[in-house]
């Protein structure tokens, strides 16, 4: 693919993001955190010619795309975004894989990456002892993400080379869309089924396990709910309490949001996922 139309694959993904009703998060119907939807559109905008610039390297576009990104709204909006989806960006300039992608990742890819992650200040960041990103790398990118996976949702993906896009939430969505189901809804129920199914990691590294196992066990109650729900205004209405309540508790479930985007992103991309095992 072109820089142009990746590009705009991943500036859909971004508007998808919001016009989607996600718990916790800022979307449409309510800003949170501090953030607000113009936030998140300005970010997608400023970030998306370092994200997609054809040729650069992984490492050059996380660090450049974070660096617009805080020229434009001052905050960290989307490094997780940003992690996911370099890689599929990168893929689908190159005709390649993800895998492949992430196996010819150089030393100065995960400098400038490390460099991006603390430009970025995720909340929760905390002290990283010998792999503290505000170090130098003593790894390379994937091995450094596989030492971090078994805390970290999107060091996991790079560990295990986007497997859980690949298998489960990107055929979770094509799914939802073959059988009739609007984006935004589809993008609700990938949402809330990533949140029923692995405790976020946002939440861990800010609150705790038990915060975040508590949030994933109300995620599952809500997605039975609202999928047996008939009447539309009432399924939003769910939602929208549950939204209220998170954001009342400071619960911000951004992983869970920065995977449902890169899914986002590589539905626009692939059309299918061919290229992406």
């Amino acid at each position: 693919m072109d820089e142009t139309a990746i590009r705009a694959a991943f500036l859909a993904a971004c508007e998808l993001d919001v016009a989607a009703l996600k718990p916790g998060n800022v979307h449409r119907d309510a800003d949170g955190h501090g953030m607000t939807v113009a936030d998140f559109i300005a970010s997608a905008e400023a970030a998306a010619p370092a994200l997609c610039r054809a040729g650069s390297p992984l490492g050059r576009r996380l660090f450049d795309a974070v660096t617009a990104t805080r020229q434009a709204v001052g905050c960290n909006t989307n490094l997780g975004i940003l992690l996911l989806c370099a890689p599929l960006a990168v893929a689908a300039e190159s005709g390649s894989t993800v895998a492949a992608v992430l196996r010819a990742l150089r030393m100065d890819d995960a400098e400038l990456a490390y460099r991006a992650i603390a430009l970025a200040e995720p909340g929760g960041l905390g002290d990283g002892g010998d792999d503290d990103v505000r170090q130098p790398p003593r790894l390379g990118l994937v091995a450094a993400m596989a030492l971090a996976a078994p805390r970290d949702r999107i060091a996991q993906l790079y560990a295990d080379d986007f497997a859980d896009l690949r298998v489960f939430t990107l055929p979770l969505l094509h799914s939802r869309l073959a059988g009739g189901e609007g984006i935004a809804a589809a993008t609700t129920a990938l949402y809330l089924t990533v949140l029923a199914r692995w405790p976020d990691s946002h939440l861990v590294r800010k609150f705790g396990d038990n915060a975040a196992h508590s949030v994933t066990r109300e995620a599952a109650e809500i997605l039975g709910r609202w999928s047996a729900e008939n009447s539309a205004p009432v399924r939003r209405t769910l939602l929208l309490d549950w939204d209220k309540s998170l954001k009342a508790r400071g619960f911000n479930p951004g992983t869970s949001a920065d995977l449902t985007v890169a899914t986002l992103f590589a539905h626009g991309l692939t059309r299918g996922a061919a290229r992406l095992a």
